[in-house]
C-alpha cells in the first residue's frame, strides 16, 4: 500500500501548488486577497467540464440543503466548494494528496466557505469515519485509480447512511485497450485501474447498491476535451500560461490532454454519471 501511496503523491503532487496558484494570479494581475469563485472556477475542479458537470451532477442526485456529503479524492476542494456553495450542503473532503488537502483548505478559506467545507487527509479504502456518517458520497474521476474497486464500495456503504447515495462521475474502460498514456490521472499503467461499464455496474450491485441513474456522457465530454485542445492551440506562444487546468498539471498538460481525447476518439474510454442507492442492509 505504501508504494501505491508513493505512486498517487508522486503523479498528482506539485511542491508548493497553493503558493504557485496565487503567484500565477498575482502575475495575471489578480488581488489574491479578494479572489472569488468565479476567479478559480478554471482549474479548481479537475475533472471533465469542471463545475458543469458538478451542478448537473447535483441535480441529477436532488441534492437538497443541510445534506451532510463526503467528497472521495476532493483535490483542491471545486467541487466540494460547489455542492457548499450552491446546494447547501455541509461538505467534507478526503484525499491521500498533501498538497491537494493544503490547497483545498487555502483556497476554501480565500472564498469564503471555510465553516461549511472542511478536508481531512486519508485513504478512501480506510476512511477515518463513523459509520453511518454521510447522506452522499461523492466522487469525480476518482475510481480510476482505485485497482479494489469493491472494497472501496463497501467503505463507502459502511459511511453512507441506510438511505443514503452514492453520486459518481468516472472514467471507465471503452471497448479498445490499452489506453494511451500519459493522461490526467496516470502517467504509467501502475495506477490505471480501469474496468468496463458492464464490470463497474455489477460490482456496484453486488457490494449492495440499487442503480437509480446510469448515464452514458462521453459525447460531451469528448465535445468539450476538443474545446480544451483548441484553445490551448489558440493561444499565442509568448502568452503567459493560462489560469486552467495547467495549474495542476503542470508542464505535463499538453500531451495528457490530448492523449484523453485520443482515448475518447477511439473508445479506449468512456465517461459516465450515476446515482447509486444504499438499499440493502
Amino acid at each position: 500500500m505504501s508504494s501505491y501511496k508513493e505512486s498517487i503523491n508522486k503523479h498528482y503532487t506539485r511542491d508548493n501548488l497553493g503558493k504557485k496558484i496565487l503567484a500565477a494570479y498575482e502575475n495575471a494581475g489578480k488581488d489574491i486577497f479578494s479572489l472569488t469563485r468565479e476567479d478559480i472556477s478554471a482549474f479548481e475542479e479537475f475533472h471533465i467540464r469542471g463545475r458543469i458537470a458538478t451542478r448537473e451532477l447535483g441535480q441529477m442526485a436532488k441534492l437538497t440543503e443541510g445534506m451532510k456529503v463526503l467528497d472521495i479524492g476532493s483535490g483542491v476542494g471545486g467541487p466540494a466548494r460547489t455542492l457548499a456553495a450552491e446546494f447547501g450542503c455541509e461538505v467534507v473532503g478526503l484525499d491521500l494528496v498533501d498538497e491537494y488537502c493544503n490547497t483545498a483548505e487555502m483556497l476554501t478559506g480565500k472564498v469564503g466557505l471555510s465553516d461549511k467545507v472542511t478536508f481531512r487527509k486519508g485513504n478512501m479504502l480506510d476512511m477515518p469515519f463513523e459509520d453511518a456518517t454521510f447522506n452522499v458520497v461523492w466522487s469525480q474521476h476518482v475510481t480510476m485509480n482505485i485497482e479494489d474497486k469493491q472494497r472501496l464500495f463497501r467503505e463507502i456503504r459502511r459511511v453512507l447512511r441506510p438511505d443514503g447515495i452514492f453520486v459518481l462521475y468516472e472514467i471507465i474502460a471503452g471497448q479498445s485497450a490499452p489506453i494511451h498514456l500519459p493522461v490526467p490521472w496516470a502517467g504509467d499503467s501502475t495506477i490505471n485501474f480501469l474496468v468496463t461499464p458492464e464490470k463497474y455496474r455489477s460490482m456496484l450491485k453486488d457490494t449492495g447498491f440499487d442503480e437509480l441513474v446510469w448515464k452514458d456522457v462521453s459525447p460531451i465530454s469528448l465535445e468539450w476535451g476538443r474545446g480544451l485542445i483548441t484553445n490551448m492551440a489558440s493561444r499565442p506562444k509568448d502568452a503567459n500560461p493560462p489560469l486552467g487546468l495547467n495549474l495542476l498539471m503542470g508542464e505535463t498538460t499538453a500531451p495528457k490532454v490530448k492523449n484523453m481525447v485520443l482515448n475518447m476518439e477511439e473508445d479506449r474510454v468512456r465517461v459516465v454519471q450515476a446515482v447509486m442507492k444504499n438499499t440493502h442492509r
